[in-house]
């Protein structure tokens, strides 16, 4: 599965139940990425996305158990270290800021398991850069 993550300077994710932060402009930029491709969501996350979600989105509070290889999850509030032997790729989005935090991405890119293939900024709504950082593992 590829993993897409929202985290600030220091990996966090969530502080106090809550999501660091949001942006509408890196919603847009998630799904044009996925290109129509399921995208999987839990109901916390999809309160982010307007309502009446398009057909590739798909909300269960399951979605790290059902997703296939090739699909999209949105991660916002859990654990990915339980299924880090299923996560061929990995998308962080970073705010570039550091947040109030009390839970962090728990998947350490470590050379020789995870490689850098490809970063792009872009102006966000309320950020003015959020960098996107594409990585891949090595062998799966």
């Amino acid at each position: 599965m590829i993993v897409c993550v929202a985290v600030d300077d220091n990996r966090g994710m969530m502080f106090n139940n809550r999501r660091q932060s949001q942006d509408k402009i890196l919603r847009k930029y998630l799904l044009n990425m996925v290109n129509g491709r399921k995208i999987w969501i839990n109901n916390y996350t999809a309160k982010q996305f307007e309502f009446p979600l398009t057909g590739n989105i798909a909300v269960d509070e399951n979605f790290l158990d059902k997703a296939c290889e090739e699909d999209f999850c949105f991660v916002e509030n859990l654990s990915l270290e339980k299924y880090k032997e299923r996560i061929k790729e990995i998308i962080l989005f970073k705010w570039n800021r550091i947040y109030p935090a009390d839970m962090y991405f728990d998947i350490p890119l470590v050379e020789n398991e995870w490689k850098l293939t490809y970063v792009d900024e872009f102006e966000g709504n309320s950020h003015e850069k959020i960098t996107m950082e594409e990585w891949k593992r090595e062998s799966i």
